[in-house]
């Protein structure tokens, strides 16, 4: 019998090689919780920041410039690598900022720091009424005003920013939990790098054996037995947007 090729092997298959300074935090496999095991700390490129937070690339430049919204966790040179948890905190700012100014977003935020409330933006529940932004207490119904302005509170939850929404300019922004139907987001799993649904292969492993045509969508599953045809469709398709934002403004 004819044995199948060799899978293709990414350079990314596994999280991004980042270097840190001896004084910064730099656990590339971090401990979760006492059952849960090892997992790796993954690293988000800016392209892939975009296309699951709905941040344009220009956005994301301005976002981590002076006077800073976000600036990635992992590194901002020589490239920019998010977080799975920036990656959060951008789905909620373009939501807001679908809402409110800038400036007011950056309000808020400097409002948490006076309160001495300095974990990730992504720890933090904020919500707005199309005027102001409200920190919502996770013990009980009250709400903090974070621009001192008062008005009826429109809940952002968590479901709100990980369901499809149109931004600013418009555009649609992907389900963060399956930016396509067949590729799924879990934090738990491949430290939030997206896979094929239900699996811990990632989309681009996918893409590349897709990539130069040799191999068909129909065949992938002579590769990876976990791929359908319309899961390798979905990997390629998804790539492709992902590929795109590397060359935007």
């Amino acid at each position: 019998m004819e044995r199948a090729p060799k899978r293709p092997t990414s350079p990314e298959c596994w999280p991004n090689p980042v270097r840190f300074r001896p004084h910064e935090k730099s656990p590339k496999r971090i401990r979760l919780a006492r059952t849960e095991g090892w997992c790796y700390s993954m690293t988000f490129p800016s392209e892939l920041a975009s296309v699951l937070s709905g941040a344009s690339m220009a956005q994301l430049r301005h976002w981590r410039s002076t006077p800073t919204v976000l600036a990635p966790e992992i590194a901002t040179k020589p490239r920019a690598l998010y977080s799975f948890r920036d990656i959060v905190a951008l789905r909620t700012f373009v939501r807001l900022r679908k809402e409110l100014s800038l400036q007011r977003i950056r309000t808020a935020l400097n409002t948490l720091e006076d309160y001495d409330l300095t974990e990730h933006p992504s720890s933090y529940q904020l919500v707005t009424d199309s005027k102001t932004v409200f920190l919502v207490d996770g013990e009980g119904p009250e709400v903090v005003d974070l621009v001192k302005r008062r008005g009826q509170t429109l809940l952002l939850s968590m479901a709100d920013v990980f369901a499809p929404f149109t931004n600013l300019q418009g555009q649609d922004v992907v389900d963060f939990r399956y930016p396509r139907t067949n590729i799924e987001v879990r934090e738990r799993r491949m430290g939030g790098w997206p896979t094929i649904a239900g699996t811990r292969l990632r989309y681009d492993t996918v893409a590349l054996l897709l990539g130069d045509g040799s191999v068909d969508p129909e065949d992938a599953h002579y590769y990876y037995p976990a791929v359908t045809t319309q899961a390798a469709l979905d990997a390629a398709d998804f790539d492709s947007a992902v590929r795109a934002r590397r060359t935007a403004h």
